[in-house]
């Protein structure tokens, strides 16, 4: 029998930083609408509502001596310990961020040189065939950075590569803005391999959608919403509504076209993760999947999204990595991943961008 060329995932790493913030530290923030004024409800019924719509109760901030790149380092050391690789053996580094490294005291963007050089230098990788590059492509990015990664390998050009999504969205996120409360920390890192066998396995499809004509900039960088700041640093901004329904009206086709396109059913799927940007967004997007595939919400299978938003908030390119490591290493309860498992990897953010990859466990 012939075998083919597959993609699988041979070792994954996180980040998780060690500061912990609750939503009760935002109620001596002072909070202003875009127009600066500031909103009739107290700061205890804004993150009260912010709980019931998102899930979020705390999140995690990097501590003011760490950088991205720092944390994308320990994310990747984690997954070659954990897969037991020869960091030398690596063909590609692609690091997903959207900010570069911003220093605590610093809010200014560092992109020189590329966070994937300086995650090669840290790890103290001397092979100069191991090349090092990075991708902005909003939350989408880490995944978006599998799926370029598969090209490499489907190709046979190269064999091995790591992909590590790592931001400090805490670093641009307006104070005063409530949208503040959504955003955290992290890094996760996931090392693929190619490998011939004579049954499909690793990743079988992939989908992508860009919207930038009218929707390029749901999310942006802006001013401070507070009507006194008068110096020029920029924030992340984003028209939440927009968003939402952006997402929920998109997303669902495109996870459906990527499960068609690897010849499958929503019924052979055992788990979709999915990015964490707002529980109640993706419990939405989930049931409108399955709702395509006339399956009605009482139906949907129980744990097919395993979610981490409540105690980790939003951390962009790294909520997935994160979510895919804490399963495979058994650290989030009542989900595993079981060999010839079907799983997605879904995304939205930023562009926007949307992605979709159907994985196969080996």
């Amino acid at each position: 029998m012939s075998t083919s060329r597959n993609t699988v995932i041979v070792g994954t790493g996180s980040y998780i930083p060690s500061k912990t913030v609750k939503n009760s530290d935002f109620l001596s923030h002072e909070f202003y609408n875009p127009n600066g004024n500031t909103f009739d409800k107290s700061n205890h019924e804004i993150t009260q509502k912010l709980k019931q719509i998102t899930d979020i109760s705390e999140r995690r901030y990097v501590t003011d001596d760490l950088v991205a790149s720092d944390m994308a380092y320990f994310a990747a050391k984690e997954a070659l310990e954990s897969s037991d690789i020869d960091k030398e053996s690596l063909d590609y580094i692609i690091v997903a961020h959207n900010f570069g490294d911003i220093k605590a005291d610093n809010r200014r963007s560092d992109f020189v040189p590329a966070l994937a050089s300086r995650v090669k230098h840290k790890l103290g990788i001397k092979n100069s065939s191991t090349i090092p590059y990075d991708i902005a492509f909003g939350c989408p990015a880490w995944l978006e950075g599998v799926i370029q990664a598969n090209y490499y390998l489907k190709s046979g050009d190269a064999s091995r590569a790591l992909i590590i999504g790592a931001d400090t969205l805490s670093r641009i996120a307006d104070p005063h803005d409530r949208d503040c409360m959504i955003y955290s920390d992290g890094a996760g890192a996931t090392i693929i391999e190619a490998v011939e066998s004579e049954e499909p396995a690793g990743i079988l499809s992939h989908v992508v959608r860009n919207d930038s004509i009218e929707q390029a900039y749901m999310l942006r960088m802006a001013n401070s919403f507070n009507p006194n700041y008068d110096g020029n640093e920029l924030y992340i901004k984003m028209d939440g509504h927009k968003l939402y329904q952006y997402a929920l009206r998109h997303v669902p086709g495109v996870v459906k076209e990527s499960i068609e396109k690897a010849g499958l059913d929503i019924t052979d799927i055992s788990k979709i993760l999915i990015h964490q940007a707002n529980a109640k967004m993706d419990e939405a997007i989930i049931k409108r999947t399955f709702g395509l595939y006339n399956i009605k919400p009482a139906d949907i299978p129980e744990g097919v999204m395993p979610m981490t938003i409540s105690w980790l908030g939003n951390s962009s390119v790294a909520t997935v990595p994160t979510l895919l490591d804490l399963i495979e290493k058994g650290k989030l309860e009542n989900h595993t991943l079981n060999s010839s498992d079907y799983i997605i990897m879904a995304s939205v953010g930023a562009g926007m961008n949307i992605n979709s990859v159907v994985y196969k466990v080996p």
